[in-house]
This record gives C-alpha cells, structure tokens and sequence, in this order.
C-alpha cells in the first residue's frame, strides 16, 4: 500500500464532504433509549453472545453475497461519520489530521477495499494434490468461519485497531462483538455509534465497560478471541480463552530496536526514524522504541536527530498542530519519570495539564535502567552505542522476539546476520514502520510480540479455519487398502522409501 494512495483518496473525499490498557475501570454501562450505557450486566452479555451465536447457527453468514454486502455497509458508515471519527481522535490523543487519515480512516478504508475485490477468490476452495494413497479422489481446503468472534482493542489506535480487524471477521463469515478500551472514551462513542447504528446486535456489537465486562467477556465461549494490547493482559486473555479452547490472535508489542550502522545517510536516516518514532506522540507498538547506533557516527546522527525534530515540530513542539498527546495522566507520570532519570541529549519538558511530552532523545549507559525493561509508547528515543555486530545481539537479546525490527544501512553482510540471525514480527531495511502499510504482508509478532497474523488476506485467514476435504467416487477402489493384507506392507514399503 502507498501513502500517496490514501493523499489523493481523501483529498478526493474532503471536496465531496467537506481520525494497551483494556483492562482499567470505567463505569459498565447498558445502551439505553437516549443512547446511553449503564450497568451492564453479567446476564446481559450472556444474552447478546448466544444471540450472536444463534444468528451464525442460521447460516446468513456463510453467503458471501452477503458479507460483501456488509463489508460495503460498513464502508459506507466509515465515510458517513469521517468528521466525528476526526473529532475524537483529536480529542483523545490531538492526533494531526493526517495521520488520522493515514494511519486510522485509510487503513481501514484500504483493508475493506481489498477485501471486497478478492473476497470470492480468498472463499474459494483451494484444489490440493492427490497422492498415491488417496488416488483418484479430489482434494481441496474450505475456508470456514469460526463463529462468534470478540475483538479486543486499545487506545492507540482506537478505530484502525477496532475495524480493520472486523473487516476480516466480516469478510470470514462470522458474528462479532468488540470491546474498545475505555481510555479513548470519544472514540468509543464514536466507534458504538458507526457499528450499533449499522449492523445488527445479533450480528456485529460493541460493548463499553470496564475491567468487570472485560472479565465477563472473556468467560463466553466465544469461536475466536483477537486481541491487540500489552504482553501482560495478553497471557490472561490467552489463560481465559484456554478454558474453552477458544482459537486466539494475540497482537502486542514490545521494545523493537532500531539498529543504525555506520554506512547509510545520516540526514536520512534521522528524518525517517524520527518520522515513525513521534507519529501518535510514539504511541505506537511498531515505533522503534530504541537506537542501538554504532560509535563513529552517534554524535553525526544526535546533530541530524536534533535537527528534524526542530523541522517536523518548529523550536516549541506543544505548540505545533503536528504533533500529538499522551492519552492519560497515568502514561504521562510514566514517561515523565523515565526522563527524570535519563541522560537528557535533547527535549525533556513536559505539561502535565495538556498531557505533553516533549520529542526527546536521552543516551543510555545501563541497559538495566527501567526504561530499557519496558516498552516506552511515547516520544521518548532511548539512544544505546554498539561497537561490533555481536554487541547488537547480545542488547536485543534481553528483549527477544520484537514486534518490529529495523536496520539502517548498506552492508550487504550485516543486513544478512541481523535479519536471519534475529527472531522479530516484522520490520525494514533503511525505514521504519512502513511494512504495516502494505496489506500484501502479514502484520503479526512472535513469543512475547504476539501470536498469529493479519491484514489483507491474513486477516481473513485468521479469523477462518481451513478445513480439509477428501472426495472419493465409486468408479474406483483401491483393493491393496484392505485387509487381508498379506505381503501388500513390501510393496508399499518401497513406494514409500523411494
């Protein structure tokens, strides 16, 4: 996918119309007649999942006349509620207009629009080849749906995190329910009101609440759990989901490296790293979370760093239209307190009332300091200096299995032993991030970084099961099958050696 697609798309579309933490509390809450939620109960969930799973048993979904029918429905609410989807965004989290195109309207729009031209191809069964033992029956692979899904999402993100995963549950043939997190509290209005007021409940629902409707959820014998969030709540949804062998996608984070040779263009170099670093005020779980650069060039590449960010953000970044806030009090305290005791290169004030960060870059002398154990998910650029290939390692090693991994620059050798020789979900070469805006390639991680994949085709992989199909015909039976057996073992025996 190319960013200038989504320019010219939503340039086209503003003529004709001129934008983690699930697990926190927040009143449970019931839709109302006035559109209100409150006290949502346990019973009441109860009821909507088997609902949900009574409309599946009927077989509506299965027609994928009528999922292209729906994926366009929700299209249609996306286009429909673009100027609310920006409003929340930058109520949330001051996104810059852009990005709430690029990174949240146009995902989605993006996602839904490629699900709708391959859709009858992706349901397709796939012919497989027979083999001696199965000969002459046909082989194939249907893609069924799960059944009822429940897609979990963060604040970060809220809509593209929310909706391009329903684009593959729709796209599958499943029922689904979505539960947003309640820190981005427009966006989750804005999120029930497009899907409720669109789709059926018993068909697709969003559900706000707390950590007690977060809890009731995950005891419902849902068909698929997709989760996108921190490592930690994702071993508890992945507990949850064991008690019913429910199939799970887990996409969560981690620290991912950027790693900054001493061959490349520093100037570059600098303006992409930070471009993708302080995109959602570094709120993001594939931005490069720390540089590990190598000795000769640091001070080059702190001048160049330096300088792009007074490019991007003007001299007084709070000031500028183009650059985001932290989501929270609690996150902003958190990367507040890993400045106070972080080696300042660049940055370092803060707001506490507009919930401000300053892009800021600190040098790191420990790797055992706070800041290199957790993921940082703000705009806070940890810098670590490597001398040797094997130092690069042995400093990702204590974070293993990144969701993203980048490498910055031309030896052919060292891109070689570092992207083979280093377990990560996804990553670039000479860039950052830009590997998630390609829906021809899985987006997924790895052990600590997440279970399992999607965008494009990925997503409707995962949210189907792919089920195996033997057709035989009367016409022939192979006799040697069947017992007596005889000394028919020999023969097979050296058809199978061979």
């Amino acid at each position: 996918m190319v960013l200038v697609d989504y320019f010219v798309y939503w340039i086209t579309l503003s003529v004709n119309n001129l934008t983690g933490d699930v697990f926190m509390p927040r009143v449970a809450r019931k839709e109302s007649s006035t559109g209100v939620y409150e006290n949502m109960e346990y019973k009441e969930i109860v009821k909507i999942v088997n609902e949900q799973k009574e409309y599946f048993n009927n077989g509506k979904t299965l027609d994928i006349e009528f999922r292209l029918a729906e994926l366009k429905r929700l299209k249609s609410a996306i286009i429909g509620n673009e100027q609310e989807i920006l409003n929340a965004l930058k109520q949330d989290l001051y996104k810059p207009l852009i990005e709430s195109y690029t990174s949240e309207i146009g995902l989605i729009i993006r996602e839904i629009n490629t699900a709708i031209k391959n859709l009858k191809k992706w349901a397709k069964p796939e012919k497989i080849k027979s083999t001696f033992l199965t000969f002459p029956s046909k082989n194939y692979i249907m893609a069924e749906p799960f059944g009822v899904s429940l897609i979990i999402s963060p604040w970060n993100y809220p809509f593209q995190l929310s909706l391009v995963p329903l684009v593959g549950a729709i796209a599958a043939g499943n029922c689904c329910i979505i539960k947003p997190s309640e820190y981005s509290v427009a966006s989750i209005d804005v999120i029930k009101k497009l899907i409720n007021n669109t789709f059926d409940s018993n068909y697709i629902f969003v559900i706000d609440g707390d950590s007690e409707v977060s809890k009731y959820l995950l005891e419902q014998p849902f068909d698929k759990i997709f989760f996108t969030g921190s490592p930690e709540i994702g071993k508890i949804v992945m507990e949850r989901a064991a008690k019913h062998l429910t199939s799970v996608t887990l996409e969560l984070g981690g620290k991912s490296p950027c790693v900054v040779d001493k061959n490349i263009n520093i100037d570059i170099t600098a303006k992409r790293i930070l471009w993708g670093k302080f995109m959602n005020a570094g709120q993001t779980c594939i931005a490069p979370d720390y540089l590990i650069v190598h000795k000769d060039i640091k001070e080059q590449l702190y001048i160049a760093l330096k300088k792009w960010i007074t490019v991007f953000f003007s001299e007084n970044p709070q000031n500028s239209p183009d650059f985001g806030r932290i989501i929270n009090k609690k996150h902003f305290d958190r990367l507040k307190n890993y400045l106070v005791e972080s080696k300042i290169i660049f940055g370092g004030s803060s707001n506490e009332q507009k919930l401000y960060i300053e892009p800021s870059i600190i040098e790191i002398d420990d790797l055992n300091s706070p800041i290199m154990q957790e993921e940082i998910f703000g705009p806070i650029l940890p810098v670590v200096v490597y001398h040797k290939p094997q130092d690069i390692k042995e400093i990702i090693a204590r974070n293993p299995n990144p969701l993203g991994f980048y490498l910055f620059s031309t030896d052919k050798m060292l891109m070689k032993q570092l992207i083979h020789g280093i377990p990560f979900g996804g990553g670039c070469i000479n860039d950052v991030i830009s590997h998630v805006t390609n829906h021809n390639l899985p987006f997924g991680g790895r052990g600590t970084s997440g279970i399992g994949s999607y965008h494009g085709r990925y997503s409707f992989d995962a949210f189907s099961h792919k089920k195996s199909v033997l057709q035989n015909g009367f016409i022939f039976d192979m006799s040697m099958k069947y017992p007596p057996y005889k000394d028919i073992h020999t023969h097979i025996r050296k058809f199978i050696m061979k």
